[in-house]
C-alpha cells in the first residue's frame, strides 16, 4: 500500500522523522504515543499541548470550553 508524503505542506509544527508522512504519524500516535497528532488541531489548539480527544473536540467546537461551562453554571446559580 502506497503512503502519501506531504513534503513541504505538512501542517504540523513538530519536527520528527514522520513529518509529512501522515500514515506513519497517525500509526505512531495510535500505537506508541498516546493522543492525537498535532496537525489535527488548529494553530491555536496546537499551542495547548493537550493531545487528548477531548481537547480536539473542544478545538473543533464540538465541546464547550471548560471555562464556558463554569461561567454558565455560575450565572445560573447551579
Amino acid at each position: 500500500m502506497e503512503q502519501t508524503v506531504l513534503t513541504g505542506s505538512c501542517p504540523c509544527t513538530r519536527d520528527c522523522p514522520r513529518h509529512g508522512n501522515c500514515a506513519a504519524c497517525v500509526a505512531n500516535h495510535r500505537f506508541k504515543v498516546p493522543g492525537v497528532p498535532a496537525c489535527f488541531f488548529s494553530e491555536e489548539g496546537e499551542k495547548w499541548h493537550d493531545r487528548s480527544f477531548e481537547a480536539l473536540f473542544r478545538d473543533k467546537g464540538l465541546l464547550k470550553k471548560t471555562t464556558d461551562a463554569i461561567s454558565s453554571s455560575a450565572l445560573s446559580g447551579g
